[in-house]
């Protein structure tokens, strides 16, 4: 399979993810939901996000990449063309919750093919190009789903999205891969394997990537309803584009390679890139949109290098196979955010911003000490 194949693939997955987020206010008024309640589309779908990518992680140590990608592409393109046929909430909180149980597939799929046919300074390259096709796709799945929104139909964008899902798994039916099932040593149980992926220090660092997608998704959950209620935006495609800071963030990821060489290290760039993104947040609690706004922008920056460099880290020393290194890794990210997309919603919906983004400081600031301890322990 080609690679930009691949990045499609993944780009289009995101917009699955991604996609409700910037019409959250809308929905809300729609089902008459508060801006917690609302959340919670965001939430069921991280959920299984949080816990699947280790069972596919181990699954995959038995089943071609390829089979897993195309069945989860194929499967998330029913579900998006089922959503919109939803008459209550409920019905779309069941939706987006299988959503969550798919999305795993296609994500540990993608990152396992990466880390089984890319080494030394080639995986570092690729992990950091597919990491820039998940913004991509994170960017324009909101873009886009606020846009068409604003002009037709909210229901408009999940029929598209499933037209593109379905036609992508078709796509890779043919598609040949090499298969290394063959190849990998399948230890005896699962909690081997776990033993495996979480030896040495490695679990600080697991534990701070946590830490860092539960502020980056709060922020970007309950950003429609902070520009809403504190900024007064009142238009979805005005909502959508400020989401124009998290891709302008996202550029800072392509020179993370370069940041590694001037900070000596990927362990150095993260403890740098920690200071930023709690400095980044305290910005956050500006009255001015225009402060606001490069704030979130740095925020953006930050997260991506953090994420970029991360991956790249574990990939690199985990002594486990790569699709439950990457396995765990989805996990712990998507358990932040899982975390992330709900109870700051809750502090917000009763305390307001100021405390809210206190909450996402507080965690930042304990995740970049879990790396500083990590630093430490491989120091020594």
């Amino acid at each position: 399979m080609k690679f930009i194949h691949l990045l499609l693939c993944s780009v289009f997955t995101f917009f699955v993810l991604y996609g409700p987020q910037p019409i959250l206010p809308l929905l809300a008024q729609s089902y008459h939901l508060t801006s917690a309640q609302a959340g919670l589309l965001m939430t069921v779908t991280m959920l299984p996000l949080a816990v699947a990518p280790l069972v596919y992680g181990y699954l995959l140590l038995r089943i071609n990449s390829l089979t897993l990608l195309k069945t989860a592409l194929f499967l998330l393109g029913i579900s998006c063309a089922l959503l919109p046929l939803s008459q209550t909430f409920q019905h779309l909180l069941i939706i987006r919750f299988l959503q969550g149980l798919l999305l795993p597939a296609a994500l540990t799929a993608m990152t396992s093919y990466i880390g089984e046919h890319y080494r030394y300074s080639f995986l570092s390259k690729a992990v950091t190009t597919y990491i820039l096709s998940t913004i991509a796709g994170g960017f324009l799945g909101r873009v886009f789903s606020a846009s068409i929104s604003e002009y037709t139909h909210w229901q408009v964008y999940f029929y598209l999205l499933a037209i593109v899902l379905v036609l992508l798994s078709l796509s890779l039916a043919n598609k040949k891969v090499r298969d290394y099932v063959g190849q990998r040593n399948v230890p005896a149980s699962l909690k081997e394997n776990l033993h495996k992926v979480t030896k040495g220090s490695t679990l600080y660092l697991y534990c701070a990537v946590f830490g860092m997608f539960f502020c980056f998704t709060a922020l970007l959950n309950y950003l429609p309803f902070i520009l809403q209620n504190d900024y007064k935006f009142t238009s979805s495609k005005d909502i959508g584009l400020v989401y124009s800071g998290y891709l302008l963030g996202a550029c800072f990821s392509l020179l993370s390679t370069r940041l590694q060489n001037l900070t000596q290290g990927k362990v150095n760039l993260l403890v740098i890139s920690f200071v930023v993104y709690a400095l980044s947040i305290t910005s956050l609690f500006s009255t001015t949109f225009t402060l606001f706004f490069i704030g979130f922008t740095v925020f953006c920056g930050a997260m991506f290098i953090i994420h970029a460099s991360a991956s790249a880290l574990l990939n690199q020393i985990s002594y486990a196979p790569s699709s439950l290194t990457n396995g765990l890794y989805v996990s712990f990210y998507y358990c932040g955010g899982t975390l992330g997309s709900f109870l700051p919603g809750l502090i917000y919906q009763h305390a307001g911003k100021s405390a809210f983004l206190m909450t996402l400081l507080l965690m930042c600031v304990v995740s970049g000490l879990l790396v500083a301890k990590f630093k430490r322990l491989q120091t020594h």
